[in-house]
């Protein structure tokens, strides 16, 4: 049994700690001047900032654009990749789903997009 466990002891060999200064430096670079890091000040990258100093956080949609949105991302009327927003509508209509009609007046309208929110992206 003791040259197993002298074996398990050069298998599992131990680093000790030193206590002399010939311990490596480390060589990693400092993080960016604006890196977003836990307990940094800084609060937003420059990315997000617009040319007049305010967050540039402001979407190319209105409400209505939004309430589609949400038809989109709601599964309970189907999927919605590679189908317009009005076909979606009158297939879960069809389907007996009961889709808002709401919905069907804002596509009706034809002052929105009829692309669903994922169209092109997936």
């Amino acid at each position: 049994m003791a040259t197993t466990s002298k074996n398990m002891n050069v298998f599992y060999r131990q680093k000790k700690k030193s206590t002399t200064s010939t311990e490596k430096k480390s060589t990693k670079s400092p993080s960016p001047k604006h890196a977003a890091t836990f307990g940094s000040d800084i609060t937003q990258p420059p990315a997000l900032v617009s040319h007049g100093g305010s967050l540039d956080l402001k979407d190319d949609f209105d409400e209505q654009e939004q309430v589609l949105r949400q038809f989109d991302m709601n599964m309970a009327y189907g999927p919605c990749v590679g189908i317009t927003r009005v076909d979606r509508w009158e297939r879960a209509q069809g389907m007996g789903l009961n889709p808002p009609k709401e919905i069907e007046s804002l596509l009706k309208g034809g002052k929105v997009k009829l692309e669903s929110l994922f169209d092109g992206r997936v």
